[in-house]
């Protein structure tokens, strides 16, 4: 344990980590290489004089740059953020549908083609025929509710 003690391989490490950076980008390795330069002067001050010590400033550097540098690449570098509608039903409203199977009279569910597949669908109890077009009204479940494009 007493090579943990060495100004060299403090040093050692720090370059290992910047250069390591390279492959492995992400700013982890880079902030572990600075938090190395600084016990390897704190080595070399011999403020740090055990390995205990030493290996606790290390660790707690780190964590200290690794929650420092994420919250300033937060602030100033922060991606871009869209908040989309979250409520399908809002977005589904009024689209149009192909009728594959005749829905109704009354609460005789058929089929519709929306989105690439094929949903069971219900209507107000007037009858669409197979082959026409029809409006989303609102989902039910599972099933579409969809009236005929007049």
């Amino acid at each position: 344990m007493e090579y943990i003690l060495f100004f060299e391989t403090w040093l050692a490490l720090a370059i290992l980590f910047a250069c390591l950076e390279i492959f492995v980008p992400g700013g982890i390795l880079l902030n572990l290489g600075i938090a190395s330069l600084l016990v390897a002067v704190g080595v070399q001050q011999q403020i740090l004089d055990t390995w205990v010590l030493t290996l606790t400033t290390w660790f707690i550097l780190a964590t200290f740059l690794l929650v420092l540098v994420y919250f300033i690449t937060e602030r100033f570098f922060a991606g871009e953020t869209i908040i989309e509608n979250i409520y399908e039903e809002v977005d589904i409203y009024g689209k149009k549908v192909r009728v594959l199977e005749q829905i109704g009279p009354g609460t005789q569910a058929g089929r519709v083609e929306y989105q690439g597949t094929t949903w069971t669908a219900l209507s107000d109890g007037s009858i669409i025929q197979a082959g026409s077009e029809a409006a989303i009204v609102c989902k039910e479940n599972i099933s579409l509710v969809v009236e005929p494009i007049k």
